[in-house]
C-alpha cells in the first residue's frame, strides 16, 4: 500500500473530515502511542498503519483491503 492508497482508504472508509481527525488524534497503542500521523511521519509502513486504525476502529475485516480494491490481497489479515 502506498501513502496515497492510504489516503484514499482512509477517505472511503471514515470520510474525509473524519479521517484527517482520526489520523491527527487517535493515538493507537499497536503504533507505539502515536497517532497514524506520526506513526506514517516516523516511517512507519501504510499498510501496516492501516491495519492498526482499522483495528482501533473496530473496522469489519472484510474491509480492511482498502478503498478501491476488487478483493483483499493474500497478505490482509482474517
Amino acid at each position: 500500500m502506498t501513502r496515497s492508497e492510504f489516503f484514499l482508504a482512509v477517505d472511503d472508509e471514515f470520510g474525509e473530515l473524519q479521517g484527517r481527525s482520526l489520523l491527527r488524534d487517535l493515538v493507537i497503542d499497536e503504533l507505539g502511542n502515536r497517532s497514524a500521523r506520526e506513526a506514517l511521519d516516523a516511517g512507519v509502513a501504510p499498510k501496516t498503519v492501516w491495519f492498526a486504525l482499522c483495528a482501533a476502529m473496530q473496522v469489519p475485516a472484510e474491509r480492511w483491503h482498502g478503498a478501491g480494491l476488487a478483493r483483499p490481497p493474500a497478505d490482509t489479515p482474517a
